[in-house]
């Protein structure tokens, strides 16, 4: 088991170490790409969720909310676990030169996501009327469903190709097209649409046009990435049937479980309390949801990184990447959960004065996402490595706990109980996964350097609190907010830079410096 810092950070042999670093400049480099998407994608969805609110009116938003709750619904299952799978089979097939498996597995997918699309779009269509009559009170949703059948299919294969692209460790390509160029063809068509009369048709239509363009270019990509095959035979083709099946039944479970875990509580609040307590915990958690930013970043190119080392054994090389991200993601999340929490008030008070007593949702949430973010990628070590079971026996025990739990505490705690329950029900569930780690990969990413990490977060709460008595007159506070957050990251991570790094994390620190005086030495040479 690879737990002593020694047996990790040990000098390795010059090919080692140049290994090591190749594979934290590629993760560093993609994930990079994936959080700038984010961040553009977040910041330009805003701006242009307004312009809808004032040109479509609370009926039009009110419709295409309610049609999105219906194909969510069916897109639990519509993708039929194979978006998840493409991660793991594009890796492994790439990684041990088995062009014809990856070709079976990619064939048999898309015509298999194609006509289950089909089939649940005809069922939307055919019952979705009498849902939108009956249940929903708003019959006018029936004339939009069938573009809604369509949003439906196109997403889940644009789904499936861009986690194609990451099978080949290519979020960066991926990221470009869906965020950075998916999302402003949507917002500039939908202008030229609803400006030429059509309203929330027009919305839906340019979401259909967008959905076709991605599509296309990240089929295009796929193609010129994929290798070529040869003669494919019958007996390939079970074989691929078979392993993808069992892998893809597990991922259908495992999002099955996680909408389960998503949307419970928001369920019992209503019940037990009201439509205004859902609105006050919605938006909390969409601000922890934030929290654990880097830990996506990182997942979108390690998770196929994950299932390439394994299928080559490289279990050592594994070892050592995770507890150096695992490390590096903690560092990157303590800035952001500390100013979360130290100005958890004002920060809900943004979106008025009715949301300020969520606050402590905040505080609950962000501390359940240190936990998540202290223990890195162990959900997709266990899914990308074939023990996929043993991911779905943790969520379905940890969705049962959650409810109870929920029953129990929001008739007595209100929507703290809920808050309560999602953070244990967090930190049970990823410690569980850690404990499942170590067991059947024998790798943990815990060594004696994280104690370094002591000194930075005392130092950055220190920080935080001193300046929120400072700041706090600077208006509008979104500007005070930024300000605390620059200052903490920059408190941290200097605290940290000298006081923290191991070998591994000197090599992936002396990576990025050279990279970034090569790029300061192209700029100035242009």
């Amino acid at each position: 088991m690879l737990s002593a810092e020694a047996t990790i950070t040990e000098y390795p042999p010059a090919a080692e170490a140049a290994k090591f670093r190749g594979h934290m400049g590629r993760i560093s480099r993609q994930s990079s790409v994936f959080f700038a998407g984010t961040l553009f994608s977040v910041a330009s969805a805003y701006f242009f969720k307004i312009y809808l609110a004032r040109v479509l009116g609370a009926e039009g938003l009110g419709i295409y909310t309610l049609g999105l709750t219906l194909i969510g619904f069916l897109g639990v299952f519509n993708a039929l676990g194979l978006p998840q799978a493409a991660v793991r089979f594009v890796a492994l097939y790439t990684a041990t030169g088995k062009s014809n498996h990856l070709h079976a597995f990619m064939r048999g997918s898309t015509t298999l996501l194609i006509t289950s699309n089909l089939l649940l779009g005809a069922l939307l269509v055919l019952v979705g009327p009498k849902i939108a009559a009956r249940l929903y009170h708003t019959p006018s949703l029936s004339g939009y469903l069938p573009l809604f059948a369509v949003i439906m299919l196109l997403g889940c294969l644009t789904t499936f190709f861009g986690q194609v692209l990451a099978g080949f460790k290519d979020v960066a390509k991926r990221t470009v097209i869906t965020n950075f160029l998916g999302n402003p063809v949507v917002m500039i068509l939908t202008i030229v649409l609803i400006a030429a009369g059509a309203g929330l048709r027009g919305y839906l239509i340019a979401q259909v046009i967008s959905a076709l363009v991605v599509l296309l270019l990240l089929v295009l990509s796929v193609w010129k990435i994929a290798p070529r095959r040869t003669l494919i035979s019958n007996e390939v083709g079970s074989e691929v049937k078979g392993a993808v099946l069992s892998f893809s039944a597990a991922a259908l479970g495992v999002a099955i479980l996680e909408f389960l875990l998503a949307q419970a509580d928001k369920i019992l609040i209503g019940v037990w309390l009201n439509a205004r307590e859902v609105g006050i915990y919605a938006v909390a958690t969409a601000i922890v949801s934030f929290v654990p930013i880097a830990l996506q970043s990182v997942n979108q190119i390690f998770s196929p990184m994950i299932s390439d080392l394994h299928s080559r054994s490289e279990g050592e090389m594994l070892g050592r990447l995770f507890q150096t991200l695992t490390k590096w993601i903690l560092a990157l999340t303590i800035p952001l959960a500390v100013v979360i929490i130290v100005f958890a008030g004002p920060l809900m008070q943004i979106f008025g004065s009715d949301f300020e007593s969520g606050w402590p949702i905040l505080v609950i949430g962000a501390l359940g996402q240190l936990i998540n973010c202290g223990v890195g990628s162990v959900g997709y070590l266990l899914l990308m490595s074939g023990h996929q079971y043993r991911l779905v026996k943790v969520q379905a025990a940890m969705a049962a706990v959650m409810i109870a739990m929920n029953i129990a505490l929001i008739p007595w705690l209100g929507i703290m109980g809920a808050a309560i329950a999602a953070a244990v029900t967090n930190g049970l569930s990823n410690l569980w996964y850690l404990r499942e780690v170590r067991r059947t990969l024998g790798i943990t990413p815990y060594n004696r350097s994280y104690l370094r990490m002591i000194i930075p977060t005392v130092v950055t709460v220190s920080a935080a609190l001193l300046l929120r008595s400072q700041i706090m007159a600077i208006q509008p506070f979104w500007s005070a907010f930024l300000l605390a957050l620059v200052a903490a990251y920059s408190i941290f991570l200097c605290v940290m830079l000298a006081l923290g790094l191991n070998h591994d994390d000197r090599l992936v620190v002396s990576s990025i410096w050279a990279k970034l005086r090569g790029t300061v030495a192209l700029a100035e040479a242009a």
